[in-house]
C-alpha cells in the first residue's frame, strides 16, 4: 500500500478553463498532469485515470475503483475503507497508521517526512486520493 501511496496526483475544484496541473518527483521531473476536468494523466500524456466531481475515482477504462468522500475518508469500489486524509494534510491507512503528508505548499512527503513529490496548487485530499490509486512511471 505505501508504493501505491507514493505516487501521484489531484483533482482541482475549479472551472473548466483552468489548464492542467503538473505533479513532479521530488526531483522536480514532471510524473503526470490532472486536468480541470479531473483527467489524469502520465508523462506522456496517457490517461490513467478520472476523478468525479462527486469523489468517484475511475481508472482509464471508466471502471470505478475508489472513491473520496468529503470527511476524507477513501474507499476502495467496495466500499472498504483503506485510508484518510485528515485536515492537517496527514495521510493515514486504514489502521490509521501515518504513511504520509500533504503540506500545504503543494509538498508531499513520506512517513519519515522525505519528500516523495510536488503537487501545488491542488486540494490536499485529492493530491492524496491520486496517491492511493495511481502511480506514474
Amino acid at each position: 500500500m505505501k508504493q501505491i501511496i507514493i505516487a501521484a496526483t489531484i483533482l482541482i475544484g475549479i472551472n473548466s478553463f483552468v489548464k492542467a496541473q503538473t505533479i513532479q518527483s521530488s526531483s522536480y521531473s514532471t510524473t503526470g498532469y490532472i486536468k480541470s476536468d479531473g483527467t489524469i494523466q502520465n508523462s506522456s500524456y496517457s490517461t490513467v485515470g478520472y476523478i468525479k466531481n462527486d469523489g468517484t475515482i475511475q481508472n482509464s477504462s471508466y471502471s470505478t475503483i475508489g472513491y473520496i468522500k468529503s470527511d476524507g475518508t477513501i474507499q476502495n469500489s467496495s466500499y472498504s475503507t483503506v485510508g484518510y486524509v485528515k485536515s492537517d494534510g496527514t495521510v493515514q491507512n486504514s489502521s490509521y497508521s501515518t504513511v504520509g503528508y500533504v503540506k500545504d505548499d503543494g509538498t508531499v512527503q513520506d512517513s519519515s517526512y522525505s519528500t516523495i513529490g510536488y503537487a501545488k496548487g491542488v486540494k490536499r485530499e485529492w493530491a492524496a486520493v491520486t496517491f492511493f490509486f495511481f502511480h506514474f512511471n
